[in-house]
């Protein structure tokens, strides 16, 4: 039986939550600091992600066997490290990959000369200091529009520009590599900007085995037919219709396999989930971006789909026996809707109070940005909510979220009232 620590705070810890629960060899679910969603289903503890001491403390406490990161930041600050090179909680597994795993997210340009390296495809490139700024320029010159710009560090989500003018693109590569996003851009990746549809597909790994879990698509644009600003999500879809078999395959074999082969040749340790934002480019897959955590709010419908023990699968990844370990997928589909403050995400109000979460019947509520002020659930975060449904089509799926979500009330809610349409064509 086991005795988890789950780390972090938003819809996906949330998901991940929601799940370990629901395993037979759980025998007790910590999640630090969680929120009011997961204190429904395990104990909240009022301890940051990012304090190593507090959860170290924690684990000995309360007698943890197994940990799970749920936030990049911790694993990016290599937490799996910091447990394994302390004696006293050394033998305690860890659910993520060590810190030089983590640079696949932590650094753009780590990522980047990784897939070069491994012959992964994804779009030329170049990395630019502010002491080589005139290659960089060059480069530019060399690329039609539109331009990306990527800081190279975590940027809270924030660090990536799509500029269709090329001086304003150079404008832009200076303002960044000035601090626009602090440490995080002191290198800038450039990119070729790749034309097509954008996927996520996720896998499960002990290191030398993996498990693929169900693909998704999420939607980042605030307004509807992906309009306005960047946010963190505003809805997921699972499966994604383009995905087929076949294509599925060509993921597995040029970008999934030789990313893991690469892992073990460079001697890195990674154990955990990788999450590969991938370009779907006239049926060629290209990766825009490693994660080395579950998306979000991809996680609110890759997770309702699994069939299997979660816990189970954790077991393998801890044991290194993942190949033996059942993952049965729903053949469903998942449509999440995600509820968010008025004004995200730019400026918007906090602390209103949520109601209608108990006329929602047959779907799932995951608590993104949500708090407790006495007996009163209130919003705490630009993503509030996010409503998730599985039925046997898209269309099915969107009307139980889209009902549910209109049944829940806060001052301003918004939500986009387009998820999932274009998977019907």
């Amino acid at each position: 039986m086991y005795r988890v620590l789950l780390t972090g705070s938003g819809g996906r810890e949330h998901a991940l939550a929601w799940k370990l629960a629901q395993s037979k060899r759980l025998e007790k679910l910590f999640i630090a600091p969680g929120n009011p969603g997961t204190a429904a289903v395990g104990e909240n503890i009022a301890v940051a992600v990012n304090d190593f001491e507090a959860l170290k403390k924690i684990t000995l406490e309360q007698k943890i066997n197994l940990i799970v990161v749920g936030p990049e930041e911790p694993l990016v600050n290599g937490i799996v490290d910091f447990f394994a090179a302390d004696k006293a909680v050394s033998n305690i597994p860890v659910i993520g990959p060590c810190r030089r795993g983590a640079q696949l997210e932590g650094s753009k340009d780590f990522a980047k000369n990784f897939m070069q390296r491994y012959g992964i495809p994804t779009a030329r490139y170049q990395t630019v200091t502010a002491e080589t700024i005139a290659a960089g320029e060059q480069f530019l010159d060399e690329l039609p529009a539109p331009y990306v710009l990527k800081a190279d560090g975590l940027a809270a989500g924030k660090g990536v520009l799509i500029i269709h003018s090329r001086d304003e693109a150079k404008r832009q590569l200076r303002n960044m590599l000035q601090g626009m996003f602090g440490a995080a851009s002191n290198k800038v990746v450039i990119e070729e900007f790749l034309q097509g549809i954008e996927l996520s597909a996720f896998i499960l790994t002990d290191g030398k085995n993996y498990k693929l879990l169900p693909e998704a698509k999420d939607y980042k644009r605030a307004g509807d037919n992906d309009t306005g600003l960047n946010t963190g999500g505003m809805g997921a879809v699972s499966p994604v219709p383009f995905a087929t078999p076949a294509f599925l395959q060509k993921v597995e074999r040029q970008i999934i396999q030789p990313t893991i082969a690469g892992l073990q040749q460079e001697g890195i340790t990674y154990k955990g989930f990788l999450f590969f934002g991938l370009m779907n480019v006239n049926g060629t897959p290209c990766v825009i971006e490693y994660n080395v955590r579950m998306g979000d709010p991809e996680t609110e419908v890759v997770l309702p789909r699994l069939q299997s023990d979660l816990l189970d699968l954790f077991d393998g990844v801890a044991q290194q026996t993942l190949d033996a370990k059942a993952c049965a997928i729903a053949p469903e589909t998942a449509v999440a809707v995600v509820c968010v403050s008025g004004g995200y995400p730019g400026t918007y109000g906090k602390g209103y109070p949520v109601t209608g979460l108990e006329e929602v019947k047959g779907s799932i509520v995951f608590h993104a940005g949500t708090a407790r002020q006495q007996d009163t659930l209130v919003t705490a975060g630009g993503r509030v909510l996010a409503v998730t449904s599985l039925a046997e089509s898209v269309p099915a799926a969107r009307k139980k979220s889209y009902d549910a979500a209109a049944a829940i009330h806060f001052q301003d809610i918004c939500f986009r009232r387009d998820i999932g349409l274009d998977c019907l064509n």
